[in-house]
């Protein structure tokens, strides 16, 4: 299960009583991106919540294609932003609250931190097979990824 299928609206029964429609809790669910990046859903909530949906739309909502918004073009850039937090030092509890004050989500720590783990593992197998084909620059670079996000 990919970290954007754990990843939820925080307050997500309040965001369903100023909608006045029922939708999954989930941010990376279609219906839920539906509903509320439309025109009509952003209206329908208060100023806090536009503003916080918005900047979610912005960084992760906006390809410069299009068609790439049905090609999992948010996933992507949300686990960018992961990468990219755990980068700056921020473990897996600030994280949770770096998203929360952001973008009004929510993850449970231990999900961020199996992802996290997953990344370095994946990592640290692009490093052993790069050494294995003679591929000194590709393992450097996952050799330092790999160091930035173990910390």
């Amino acid at each position: 299960m990919a970290i954007t299928d754990k990843i939820y609206l925080k307050n997500h029964r309040e965001i369903v009583s100023q909608l006045d429609v029922n939708i999954p809790k989930g941010a990376f669910k279609g219906a839920t991106m539906d509903v509320l990046y439309s025109g009509e859903g952003l209206s329908k909530v208060d100023a806090a919540t536009r503003d916080r949906l918005l900047d979610f739309a912005k960084d992760f909502l906006d390809p410069e294609n299009p068609d790439d918004l049905y090609t999992g073009y948010p996933e992507r850039q949300f686990v960018t932003y992961l990468l990219e937090l755990r980068a700056q030092g921020l473990g897996p509890d600030a994280i949770v609250d770096v998203m929360g004050d952001e973008y009004m989500l929510y993850a449970y720590p231990g999900d961020v931190l199996s992802f996290l783990d997953d990344a370095v593992r994946t990592l640290e197998a692009v490093e052993t097979l790069s050494n294995v084909e003679g591929n000194a620059e590709m393992e450097s670079k996952a050799r330092e990824a790999k160091r930035a996000l173990s910390g």
